[in-house]
């Protein structure tokens, strides 16, 4: 099966809800493709194919469709996971950082013992849009000491420039299939 191939199944495999979650937005929903067992086998062993044998100590997931997809890709790269959430979400000891939305700001958070100093790590979601959480979760762990390997997401969204801010943080990105718009 080529690329193109697979790109198109996955890319037929994403619903397109208009107006969601305002007027003019188009929301690319992966939920169709999580439920469709052979596109998120497909996405999955895209998304590790680069690492296949070699050697990541964790993948970060951004919440929550970042851990669905993280948890996947741990799996099949013998790698642990570690959980990016809102603040409030974690049981112990956490390091978080603010950020800037849309409307305002947020903040997220991950275990402060989560990444060991030196940690190859690749950091996790569905989708890339302004890129503004994925920065966030890079300087996250960044400041913890973890090496990057790449951030990875199925969806790009590059007229809103998200990759590019990953980019300038020296963070190699992979996506597997790009819409128009946003």
């Amino acid at each position: 099966m080529t690329e193109q191939t697979i790109q198109d199944e996955l890319v037929d495999s994403i619903r397109t809800i208009r107006d969601y979650p305002k007027e003019g937005i188009l929301f690319r929903d992966i939920t169709t493709l999580l439920g469709n067992a052979r596109a998120f086998r497909r996405a999955v062993d895209a998304l590790v194919q680069p690492w296949a044998g070699s050697k990541v100590d964790q993948i970060a997931g951004i919440e929550a469709r970042g851990f669905i997809l993280g948890g996947a890709v741990a799996h099949q790269l013998s790698a642990g996971f570690v959980p990016i959430r809102k603040k409030g979400k974690l049981p112990h000891e956490t390091v978080r950082i603010a950020y800037s939305l849309e409307y305002g700001l947020d903040e997220m958070e991950m275990h402060k013992d989560a990444i060991q100093r030196g940690d190859r790590v690749i950091l996790v979601d569905d989708l890339i849009a302004t890129g503004g959480t994925a920065e966030a979760a890079c300087k996250l762990l960044k400041s913890m000491g973890a090496n990057i390997e790449a951030a990875c997401f199925i969806v790009d969204l590059p007229d809103l420039g998200g990759r590019k801010k990953l980019e300038e943080l020296n963070v190699p990105v992979r996506t597997l299939v790009e819409f128009p718009g946003h």
